[in-house]
């Protein structure tokens, strides 16, 4: 979350007291988080993403529906990392004062959310069975799942943390932190990896992961962009455009990044976009810029999106979901987003 839309938020509170993986897990998540603590949840729907009109084609996107999730425990509250699990029948998400969160997407055939059920939450541990928090690295941004466990980035300390999987019970410690370049050291403390993902397996990417900087000094600059792999780490750029930060990325299908991005200035307001990189240019040294799929403000359904999942579905089709991070906040909302991405 950047520094400038926190501080508008606590602004605009102090005013008003005066006057959200890539793919489908390969295991079944039937039993993530089993002794976790359980939260009473109830969801309020979004019928239209845009708002007063009835229209649900955006370009290749199709929306499918989305509602507002409301929950009796402000630890679910957050949410900035997701992966999609069991064809999208469950999700883990991670929020940015480090807690597991998992639960039960109810949704019809076609993929569409109709209600969320067994929320549940844990404690982000460390190898020592601390917590995060108990050492401040608990700032943690992004969630991404391949063949060798969990990743979590934090962008206080420009760390990525590995986990194993499936959490069974959410007291798991964490096995260890990534090797990062000293790049990351650029980057100020609280704008490091805002976006993780991991490589398509069979790829040219497989094993490795993708870390993305969320913001840059200005327009001028491009995202910091790297290729983590046991091997090492490789830098590339993406154009910045517009004065959007990058909330999070991941891999589609055909192996091209989806990246989400968020825009909140009092010149701007809010915003939203999504933009499609190609794979195959994601190598060391790129600089890449890709094709936007969507782009929405504040006369659409959005908030604070920092979370991105894409799965696909038994007929085959791609889904992607977007969760908000309402910040904990009164003055926000945490929705579920879905949409199913017409052409590859």
């Amino acid at each position: 979350m950047s520094a400038f839309f926190s501080k508008f938020i606590r602004t605009a509170a102090a005013g008003l007291a005066a006057a959200v993986l890539s793919f489908s897990a390969p295991v079944s998540a039937e039993s993530l988080l089993d002794e976790a603590k359980q939260v009473r949840v109830k969801t309020r729907p979004i019928e239209t993403f845009h708002i007063g009109h009835s229209n649900t084609e955006f370009g290749k996107l199709t929306f499918l529906g989305g509602f507002e999730i409301l929950a009796s425990d402000r630890k679910t509250g957050g949410l900035s990392g997701v992966i999609s699990l069991d064809d999208g029948n469950r999700l883990l998400a991670v929020t940015d004062n480090g807690h597991w969160v998992a639960a039960t997407v109810e949704q019809t055939d076609e993929g569409a959310p109709t209600g969320l059920s067994d929320l549940r939450y844990a404690v982000l541990l460390g190898a020592d069975g601390k917590s995060l928090r108990a050492r401040w690295g608990h700032d943690t941004e992004a969630l991404t799942l391949n063949a060798t466990g969990l990743y979590v980035s934090a962008e206080r300390n420009h760390a990525v943390y590995h986990y194993e999987w499936p959490l069974l019970t959410g007291d798991e410690r964490m096995l260890g932190q990534l090797s990062l370049p000293k790049a990351l050291d650029r980057l100020p403390r609280n704008t490091g990896i805002e976006a993780l993902a991991a490589g398509p397996a069979g790829g040219l990417l497989d094993g490795k992961l993708i870390a993305i900087s969320e913001t840059t000094p200005s327009d001028e600059h491009d995202f910091l962009g790297f290729i983590l792999g046991s091997d090492g780490a490789e830098e590339f750029s993406i154009k910045r455009h517009d004065r959007f930060d990058v909330t999070d990325a991941a891999f589609l299908p055909d192996g091209d990044l989806l990246l989400m991005e968020r825009r909140f200035n009092m010149k701007d307001l809010i915003g939203l976009r999504l933009r499609r990189l190609p794979g195959s240019d994601l190598k060391a040294g790129a600089a890449l810029d890709g094709e936007i799929l969507l782009e929405a403000d504040f006369n659409y359904q959005i908030d604070n999106m920092e979370a991105l999942a894409v799965h696909q579905n038994a007929a085959g089709d791609t889904i992607l979901t977007l969760l908000s991070d309402n910040n904990r906040s009164l003055l926000q909302r945490t929705l579920l987003l879905r949409f199913r991405l017409n052409e590859q």
